[in-house]
């Protein structure tokens, strides 16, 4: 029991630290509208990623949410979507079926979608 006792000791003291030095953890998107500057992004995703990847990027049954850890700009850039968007992906960090290439989007539109996506992740507080 004395070892259990000292583990939460630890556990809160640790907390307290990380408070008491600015790094506890952001707090999670409030679901507001997307600022005007990435609404044009919030349409094109709507009409072209949602289906699949659900609404604010949050994942579906069918694909997974973009406002996670591993699609942060520093291991999924930029132009790994334009690639996904343009070619499509093999199943690599998921257990849904391959993504096909999404037609008809330009690659000003998925600049406009990157756009949108990164604001997400980052009132997420991903990056």
């Amino acid at each position: 029991m004395g070892d259990c006792r000292w583990r939460i000791v630890v556990f809160i003291g640790t907390m307290a630290l990380a408070g008491c030095q600015g790094q506890s953890s952001p707090a999670p998107s409030a679901g507001g509208a997307a600022p005007a500057e990435f609404a044009k992004g919030e349409a094109l995703f709507n009409a072209n990623c949602a289906k699949c990847h659900g609404e604010r990027a949050a994942g579906t049954n069918q694909g997974p949410s973009l406002v996670q850890k591993i699609y942060e700009p520093s291991h999924h850039s930029d132009a790994s979507f334009h690639l996904a968007a343009r070619n499509g992906v093999r199943p690599h960090h998921w257990q849904f079926g391959p993504m096909p290439p999404i037609a008809g989007v330009s690659e000003a539109e998925v600049n406009e979608i990157i756009g949108y996506v990164r604001w997400l992740q980052r009132e997420a507080g991903i990056f």
